[in-house]
């Protein structure tokens, strides 16, 4: 049988540093160098963890849609969802999730193909760095980054391929492929109960390490032993291990308090002291079109933003207090008037969003050549054109409430942790002075944690996953109906139907790998 290397293609140190002129941005390609030299030293395994975290922003499978990390969080997270709109009802068979069974379609395979990339250059680290020359406490804080990035990735596989924890009959059910070391053979299924826990021994070796070795990282795009906490909490947490998500996400909060009102309305293209773990980008080291935010941020030149801008549910919108400043982030259509089947804003509505956001994408004579929608988004910017930007993974604000959640879903419910939760999230942070000391049980509360995630956590990645975790419906409505999603967007897709959200396993590998 002929064999294909797409998913376990081994290049790391592909980008790696060749100076510290540039930080992150100074790479060349390795392809001719071999394991043993790019790991003589420790170096070289600090260069190969920098490949690593560039392979989170780069363009894949050759098209500008796949762009690392940023598409987990635009195709899988977000347009799927309930909150995120946009007027592209041509892309509903990405929206809809008709893909999920097609096993040949790119949207398929990209995140496998993606997620096990970042997987096979984790282990040539892992199984090389102990032998390099350098200082041991180094290779120990080499090693855990490598295991965080390891733990990370099959942690975002098993959302995507795997069943709902609640429906795995405590974890009997498939799981993936566990390639832990660097064989390459055929491998078959491991159950979804050996995948967490091969995540949980990776993300508790790797806390073991980060801490016997007393370093810390330089840069916050690297992995550290708070984003080894905050992949252990969001794991947990989708494993239903509330004990341990509640007590992991104080541990990765430590040392990252909520961003100030001023930071939150600074556009989510720069790290603030709440941002846990990002991504890196900068005008020199770009993928222009192709980039996360110039899909989404508002002032973005691409047409992706200025043909079809993105915009947040309105149903969600008018959930959102009044006097909370995370409404004041969408466009509010007050009593100015749209079209009632698309979204676009008329003339006076659009207007009003150009007083309120002047740095609206504009063409190079200084006029305004972007459309307006209703509820458009003015949560994400760009720093620069055509769409450049860090990108969060892992912000505090998250941990509040993963611990929310998870005090709220013990065995014996800790409801007022939850609410304490809530109360630091919403009242003490300043986002809401008006937010008071919840008194919601039961039910109730839950609801209200989880009209605080899709609020603070809107565009950010979060909206399918969480629908799939809980086993809550898709269900979207039309302008006319009440909501604000395009005719063929406006669809109810219950969680056992899709084959129960759970994505096939690509044929790619199911060609290649004739254990499965």
């Amino acid at each position: 049988m002929k064999k294909t290397k797409i998913f376990f293609v081994i290049i790391v140190g592909l980008l790696l540093i060749n100076s510290c002129k540039k930080d992150y941005l100074d790479t060349k390609p390795t392809s001719d160098m071999s394991p043993s030299t790019i790991f003589s030293t420790t170096k070289g395994g600090a260069m190969a963890i920098n490949g690593i975290c560039k392979l989170m922003t780069r363009q894949y499978l050759g098209t500008q849609g796949f762009n690392g990390e940023g598409t987990m969080k635009m195709y899988y997270g977000n347009y799927p969802g309930n909150h995120f709109t946009v007027n592209l009802p041509g892309w509903s068979s990405v929206i809809n999730m008709n893909n999920l069974e097609n096993t040949t379609s790119p949207y398929n395979y990209y995140p496998w193909y993606y997620y096990y990339t970042l997987i096979g250059n984790a282990n040539l680290v892992i199984a090389n760095i102990d032998n390099a020359s350098g200082l041991s406490t180094e290779k120990q804080f080499i090693k855990a980054q490598a295991l965080t990035f390891r733990a990370y990735s099959y942690f975002m596989l098993s959302q995507i391929y795997c069943k709902r924890w609640m429906d795995s009959n405590n974890g009997s059910s498939d799981g993936l492929v566990l390639r832990t070391d660097m064989s390459s053979g055929a491998m078959p299924l491991s159950t979804l109960g050996d995948v967490y826990q091969q995540i949980y021994d990776d993300l508790t070796d790797a806390i073991t390490l980060y801490t016997a070795s007393g370093l810390t990282r330089k840069k916050n795009y690297e992995p550290d032993i708070n984003v080894a906490y905050a992949v252990y909490a969001r794991a947990s947490l989708t494993r239903q291990d509330y004990t341990t998500a509640a007590t992991m996400a104080v541990n990765a909060r430590n040392g990252y308090p909520l961003m100030s009102n001023t930071d939150y309305k600074a556009g989510f293209c720069n790290p603030t002291n709440e941002w846990i773990w990002s991504s890196w980008g900068s005008s020199d080291e770009t993928l222009y079109f192709y980039s996360y935010h110039a899909y989404i941020a508002y002032n973005a030149t691409s047409s992706a933003v200025k043909t079809y801008p993105k915009c947040i549910s309105k149903e969600l919108l008018y959930q959102i207090p009044a006097t909370d400043i995370r409404r004041s982030v969408f466009l509010d259509t007050l009593t100015y008037t749209y079209n009632r089947t698309t979204g676009e804003a008329s003339t006076a509505l659009r207007n009003y969003a150009r007083t309120l956001y002047p740095d609206m994408s504009k063409d190079g004579t200084g006029a305004y050549n972007g459309k307006v929608y209703a509820f458009m988004q003015f949560k994400i910017k760009a720093n620069d054109f055509p769409g450049v930007g860090h990108l969060n993974h892992f912000r505090s604000s998250e941990m509040y409430l993963i611990e929310a959640e998870a005090k709220y879903s013990l065995p014996v419910p800790d409801e007022d942790g939850a609410r304490a939760a809530l109360l630091a999230l919403n009242f003490t942070s300043g986002r809401d002075l008006n937010y008071t000391l919840s008194t919601n049980t039961g039910i109730a509360l839950l609801n209200e944690i989880k009209m605080y995630r899709a609020i603070e956590l809107w565009g950010e990645g979060f909206d399918w996953f969480d629908l799939k975790r809980w086993g809550d419906n898709i269900n979207r409505k039309t302008f006319t109906a009440g909501g604000s999603f395009v005719t063929g967007l406006d669809v109810i897709i219950n969680p056992s139907e899709k084959n129960g959200w759970v994505w096939r396993i690509p044929n790619k590998e199911t060609d290649y790998n004739f254990d499965l």
